[in-house]
């Protein structure tokens, strides 16, 4: 692989999740498709971009920034996941096994930024 990110875990972790999450919303009513579907679908591939884009030629600080952007992204996602179930677009369990992912994914991230934290 010939960038660095493609070997980071939580961003081809990230990635999966992007086609999971386009996976769900391909369920959504068109009625959604410029609402929810349009911002869960960029936050969560704002996640995976982050990393990417933080990752190369940066310094440990400004990738620390980036993966705090993508920590962000995770968090937007998790509120979509709750109006999602509120609207009833996925029922408990889909909503269950996306938060438990996206749980992962986000301490996978704050876990990174703090190693390259502690070896500035």
């Amino acid at each position: 692989m010939a960038f660095k990110f493609e070997n980071l875990k939580v961003w081809q972790r990230a990635l999966d999740y992007t086609l999971a999450i386009h996976e769900v919303t391909l369920g959504f009513p068109k009625s959604e498709l410029s609402i929810l579907t349009r911002q869960v679908k960029r936050a969560t591939d704002s996640i995976a971009l982050n990393i990417a884009e933080g990752s190369t030629n940066q310094s440990n600080a400004e990738f620390g920034r980036f993966l705090g952007y993508a920590a962000r992204s995770g968090i937007e996602v998790v509120s979509c996941l709750h109006i999602a179930k509120k609207r009833n677009l996925i029922d408990q369990s889909k909503f269950e096994e996306l938060y438990n992912e996206i749980t992962e994914i986000i301490k996978m991230i704050y876990g990174l930024k703090r190693s390259i934290a502690g070896s500035q």
